[in-house]
This record gives structure tokens, C-alpha cells and sequence, in this order.
């Protein structure tokens, strides 16, 4: 009797666990669904620029504002940790001319992209969040669609726009930051020639390079903006349910611009192989 029970006990936790599991990936495959929804319902109303443009310049203003010193600041220690670290290695194998080259390919392919897009998503993506949470436990957003008003097209369009728009943007300063953070270091810190930096720098740099790291910059912005309307627009009633939207919504949309930033760099590596 008591091999029995611990039994039926044992196989009662075993099927409670299992549902657990089929529920949360049954909440995850939904879930991810509406955020695909979100994002090409957004994306779908581009054409109509009249009702979004008035937002499109807000969003832009307002995520320029808050992103452009935090990424200048971020982007000049960058640019002079990558000069140091390249620095002593090439100094070593006495290539202290190709400093240059490794710093700024570092920047535009990687580095730039990446920075901007987390900075959008953590301080322009949690103030979406926290505006779209805020808008929904305020019914606001059901007022819209009494009135026959899309809130996707009107709110969340606008808000795609500007943070793709801020993010290539973002991605510009953050490489022109680095690279001066590495003249420095490179130049005034290690004895590197002014015309060896800036000669190596431009002797492995493509206009593809360039190309796809705006490219990349601008998906970048693009996830982030998708995630935070999502989770703000379908956060829970109160306060704490839009505290939480927000904190996930910046640890999502970190994953997701690192899976993007690994595919899109898998295909600009086959499309646009290196030099040899």
C-alpha cells in the first residue's frame, strides 16, 4: 500500500509538471505571436505618413534626447578599450600599424550596432513600455478602438519608425565616438603614427560593411521599439503589471537583438565574404 501511494503520489507531481510546461510554452508560442502581430500591423499602415508623422518626429526627439550622450559616453572608453587591448597584442608581433584597422572594423561591424540598439531599448524602449502600460490601465487604448482608431497604427507605427530612424543614427556617433577614443589611445597613449591609424583603419573597410551595420542598426531599433509596445500594450492591470512590462521588455529585447545581430552577421559573412 505504501509502494502504491508514494507511486501515485510520484506519478500526480510528474503530470503536474508536465502541464506546468505545456502551459508556459503554450503562454510563449501565443505570446510570441502577438508580438509578430504587433510588429507587421505596425509596419503595415507605413504608407499612411499623415496620421503618424507628427508622432514619428515626437518619438524621434524624445529617443535622441535620451540616448545621445549615454551612447557619446559609452562609445569613447569603448573605442580606447578595444585601442589597448589590440594595442599590446599587435605590439608584440611588431604590427602596431594594423591597430587602426582592428579598432574601426570592431566598431562598424559589431560594436556600433549592438550599443546603439541596447541604449534604445533600455532607455527609449522602458519609456514606450511604461507609456503604452499606462495607456492600457488607463483604457485608453480601448477608447481608441471605440472610436474606430487602430492603436497600432496610430502609437505603435510612429514609435517603429523613430527608434529604426535613431538607431542608425545612434549607430554614426557611436562609430565616429570610437574611432576618436581609439586616435587617442592608439596615437597620443602608444606612439602610433596619425597617417598608420587612419591608413589601416579605411585599408579593410568596405562600403558593405558600412551598408550592413546601418542595416543592422536599423533592425535593431526596429525589435526594440516591436517589444516594448507589445509588452506595454499587453501588460497587466496596475502599477506593478507595468514595472514588470518594463523590466521585460528590455531583457527580451536584448535576446532578440543578440540572435539578430549573430544571423544578420551569418549572412553578410556569406553574402560579402572578407578579403584574402
Amino acid at each position: 500500500m505504501a509502494g502504491s501511494s508514494e507511486a501515485t503520489r510520484a506519478g500526480g507531481v510528474v503530470a503536474a509538471g508536465r502541464d506546468l510546461v505545456l502551459r508556459r510554452a503554450d503562454a510563449a508560442v501565443h505570446q510570441t505571436g502577438v508580438l509578430f502581430i504587433t510588429a507587421i500591423e505596425g509596419f503595415r499602415k507605413t504608407w499612411d505618413v499623415r496620421q503618424w508623422w507628427a508622432e514619428y518626429v515626437e518619438q524621434c526627439y524624445f529617443i535622441a534626447r535620451v540616448t545621445a550622450l549615454p551612447v557619446m559616453l559609452i562609445a569613447l572608453p569603448l573605442g580606447g578599450t578595444i585601442s589597448l587591448q589590440v594595442g599590446q597584442i599587435v605590439r608584440q608581433i611588431g604590427a602596431q600599424s594594423g591597430t587602426g584597422a582592428a579598432v574601426v572594423q570592431a566598431l562598424v561591424t559589431q560594436v556600433a550596432p549592438m550599443a546603439a540598439a541596447l541604449l534604445i531599448s533600455g532607455a527609449g524602449g522602458s519609456a514606450m513600455t511604461s507609456d503604452m502600460g499606462a495607456r492600457r490601465i488607463r483604457d485608453e487604448l480601448d477608447a481608441m478602438e471605440v472610436m474606430a482608431i487602430n492603436p497600432i497604427h496610430r502609437l505603435v507605427t510612429p514609435r517603429l519608425w523613430a527608434a529604426s530612424t535613431v538607431g542608425a543614427m545612434l549607430c554614426s556617433v557611436v562609430i565616429l565616438a570610437g574611432v576618436a577614443g581609439g586616435y587617442y589611445f592608439n596615437v597620443v597613449q602608444q606612439g602610433v603614427t596619425p597617417g598608420s591609424y587612419f591608413d589601416s583603419a579605411t585599408s579593410l573597410l568596405r562600403l558593405s560593411d558600412l551598408t550592413t551595420t546601418l542595416f543592422k542598426a536599423w533592425i535593431f531599433g526596429f525589435i526594440a521599439a516591436a517589444v516594448a509596445c507589445w509588452k506595454g500594450m499587453n501588460c497587466a492591470y496596475g502599477p506593478s503589471g507595468v514595472g514588470r512590462a518594463v523590466n521585460q521588455a528590455v531583457v527580451i529585447a536584448a535576446l532578440l537583438v543578440f540572435a539578430a545581430n549573430y544571423v544578420i552577421s551569418t549572412l553578410a559573412y556569406v553574402l560579402f565574404p572578407p578579403r584574402t
